[in-house]
C-alpha cells in the first residue's frame, strides 16, 4: 500500500487543523520507506500541518526536490532539524542555479534560500538529469528536455548570466512517477516544464499507463487557448480510460472547472491534508 498526503498547499482541508500557505509539500508512505517531495514555503506550516497529520519526519528516507522556487523548498531548513543526518536528496543538477523575479524594475531572489554548502552537510546529493529511483516503484521524472508543447512559464522569472538577464528555461523543473497497480501516478510540483510536456515525457520512459496527476499544473494563469488545449489533450488520453486528478497549487478553479467536464476525468481538488492510498 503507497498513501500520499498533502503536507502543504495555498488552501487546507475544510474542518482539519492543518494550515495553508502558498507553497506545497507531499508525504509518501510505502512498505519500502518514506519521502518528503517539496518542502513548502516556510518551515513553521510544514512543521505544524505534519505534527497534525501524525508525520514523523525522523522516518524520512528521502528528499525530492520538484525545482528551486522558495514556496517548494523554503521549508528545508526546519525540516532538516528534524530529519536523520546524511538522507538522500534528489533533484535536477541545476537545482542551486539562483532564480529571480523581476517586476516593476525590483529584482527579488527567489530560488533556495538555504546554501548548498549547508545541503550538503546534512545530506547527500543524488542530482540527475534523467529519471532516477527513489524507493521500489517511485522515481523522479529527470529533467524534461522536449518541449513541444506550452511550458508553465512566468514573464518576471529569471535567471542571470554574466551581465545578462535571461528567461528561466526552468532546467530544475522535474515530477514524481509513482508505479501503483492501477497505472501511474505523476505527481508534479508546479509543471514549470508543461503539463503536457510532462506527461509526454512520463510516456517515453515509462511503458505503463497514467491513471493520476496529483500537485500543481501551472494553469492557473494560462491564456483561454491554451486551458482549451489541455482539454482537448486529456480528452483524447482518456478514451477508453479514466484519469483521476487531485489538483492544487499553481493549476487554478478555471482549470479545475474545465477538466471536470471532460469525459473520462474526475477531477479533484488537493489541499493541505488530502490522503490517497494506493495499491
Amino acid at each position: 500500500m503507497i498513501t500520499l498526503q498533502c503536507v502543504v498547499d495555498n488552501s487546507a482541508l475544510r474542518g482539519s487543523a492543518v494550515w495553508g500557505e502558498h507553497g506545497l509539500a507531499f508525504w509518501i508512505e510505502t512498505p519500502d520507506g518514506s519521502l518528503l517531495f517539496d518542502t513548502g514555503q516556510s518551515g513553521d506550516v510544514l512543521l505544524h500541518n505534519a505534527k497534525m497529520m501524525g508525520i514523523d519526519f525522523n522516518r524520512c528516507d528521502a528528499v525530492a526536490l520538484s525545482h528551486a522556487h522558495y514556496d517548494h523548498t523554503g521549508g528545508i531548513e526546519r525540516f532538516l532539524s528534524l530529519s536523520r543526518q546524511g538522507i538522500p536528496l534528489y533533484a535536477s543538477p541545476d537545482l542551486f542555479r539562483e532564480r529571480f523575479n523581476i517586476k516593476n524594475g525590483q529584482t527579488r531572489h527567489i530560488g533556495l534560500r538555504l546554501p548548498k554548502a549547508e545541503i550538503t552537510r546534512h545530506m547527500h546529493l543524488r542530482l540527475s538529469t534523467g529519471p532516477h529511483e527513489i524507493l521500489p516503484g517511485i522515481w523522479t521524472s529527470g529533467e524534461i528536455g522536449e518541449r513541444l508543447d506550452f511550458e508553465g512559464r512566468s514573464t518576471q522569472h529569471y535567471i542571470q548570466v554574466g551581465d545578462t538577464w535571461l528567461p528561466d528555461p526552468y532546467q530544475d523543473d522535474l515530477s514524481l512517477v509513482v508505479q501503483t497497480s492501477l497505472g501511474l501516478v505523476v505527481v508534479c510540483g508546479c509543471c514549470h516544464a508543461g503539463l503536457l510536456n510532462t506527461l509526454a515525457h512520463v510516456r517515453r520512459f515509462f511503458p505503463q499507463p497514467i491513471r493520476m496527476i496529483v500537485g500543481g499544473t501551472h494553469l492557473a494563469a494560462a491564456e483561454p487557448e491554451i486551458l482549451s488545449h489541455v482539454v482537448m489533450e486529456l480528452c483524447d488520453y482518456c478514451k477508453g480510460c479514466v484519469l483521476d486528478l487531485y489538483l492544487n497549487h499553481c493549476s487554478g478553479e478555471r482549470a479545475l472547472i474545465a477538466l471536470s467536464h471532460v469525459s473520462g476525468v474526475n477531477a479533484n481538488t488537493c489541499p493541505a491534508g488530502t490522503v490517497l492510498i494506493f495499491d
